[in-house]
């Protein structure tokens, strides 16, 4: 099925991704300096910035009936507006509350636009602060679906896109700020405190005594579910024997997981070297062991995508960090063809009834 909708995505993608390789790398010595050039390239990487900020915020904001839970979150929009209960986290709960405030009844475009401006904004903010080459980081982003996934699942994409602002704390060791950042997400989807631990763990320098540890525990996730289960449900009740409790997990997201491992392992000394390096491998090492082990937790899926959004950052670094030409350019070709196929994939399962953000649909044009 080919709708407009498809080409909007694509013709998106192409486009931010485009005006994203008119961003330039500032170094610390010349800020430090106050190299002119540098004045000149930092405003044009921010109006650069903008222009991308602007265009995804667009096909976010004017959307309507898009993602499989569009109209569940309006039904709930009203319900709160009742004072009615809604198992939405209260910090959801007040800004839909306080937004009602200033609109009509029943009025919910503009609450789906504000909540798509702040995730937008994190999103963007993110690769922006933390990306060393932000164009590749961009080409990931859109074709891995992080983006086109936050046109669905409103609460859990704003924790997700907190969570990537948050990765900057965590490798600048403000460990104040991180958990700040992390506890005021889990106002509005509580699942992104699992970021605290595993992130945290991610920046350990794990040695082969460590790697032993983590492999006794992951015999335990085999042996025991029951026992993390009933741990997961004290927090989550709601998921209990729900549609989300299948048991199952993607074959897809282990496979990217064990790719992004195994590129890893070719440059280990690179990874070594590098803390923001060491953090992303393991970040994906946990996504990696989440999906194959822990298959009876529910919406795994989401928990992996805290760990494997690093990927944006983690692998455009270690590219950088080839010193071979002609390895670095094999790699670079191997990896876009690898995420323009996933895109292609994703973009086909994009019409499931589970998913449903194609077609898409927009209020300006209904």
């Amino acid at each position: 099925m080919i709708t407009y909708g498809l080409f909007l995505y694509i013709i998106l993608t192409a486009v931010v991704v485009f005006l994203s390789f008119g961003i330039g790398t500032v170094s610390e010595n010349d800020v430090l300096t106050k190299n002119p050039y540098t004045s000149r390239l930092t405003a044009r990487n921010r109006v650069i910035a903008l222009a991308i900020f602007i265009l995804l915020s667009a096909v976010s904001v004017c959307r309507i009936a898009v993602g499989n839970d569009y109209w569940v979150y309006r039904d709930n929009f009203n319900l709160i507006a009742q004072d009615r209960h809604v198992s939405y986290e209260i910090g959801f709960r007040y800004v839909v509350k306080f937004l009602q405030w200033f609109l009509d009844y029943d009025n919910y475009l503009p609450i789906f636009a504000f909540f798509s401006l702040v995730t937008v904004f994190l999103m963007v903010k993110a690769i922006y602060d933390q990306s060393e080459w932000f164009a590749f980081s961009l080409f990931i982003f859109m074709t891995a679906g992080y983006y086109f996934g936050s046109l669905n699942n409103v609460r859990y994409y704003l924790a997700l896109s907190a969570a990537m602002y948050s990765i900057k704390y965590v490798l600048g060791k403000d460990y104040v700020r991180f958990i700040a950042v992390i506890a005021f997400a889990a106002l509005f989807h509580k699942s992104v405190l699992i970021v605290i631990p595993l992130y945290l763990l991610a920046t350990v320098n794990w040695n082969r005594i460590g790697h032993i540890i983590i492999g006794a525990f992951c015999a335990t996730l085999l042996f025991f579910p029951g026992l993390y289960r009933s741990i997961i449900f004290i927090f989550y009740p709601f998921y209990e024997g729900s549609m989300f409790d299948t048991g199952q997990t993607s074959l897809t997201n282990i496979a990217k997981a064990a790719a992004v491992f195994i590129f890893a392992l070719i440059y280990r000394e690179k990874v070594k070297e590098d803390p923001k390096l060491k953090f992303g491998f393991y970040c994906n090492l946990w996504a990696l062991l989440l999906y194959v082990f822990c298959s009876f937790m529910p919406e795994i899926s989401r928990i992996g995508f805290y760990l494997n959004i690093t990927n944006i950052f983690f692998i455009p670094g270690l590219i950088r960090r080839i010193e071979n030409k002609k390895a670095r350019t094999v790699w670079t070709v191997l990896i876009c063809t690898a995420f323009i196929a996933f895109f292609a994939l994703f973009l086909r399962s994009a019409y499931n009834t589970d998913v449903r953000i194609l077609p898409y649909y927009n209020w300006i044009f209904q």
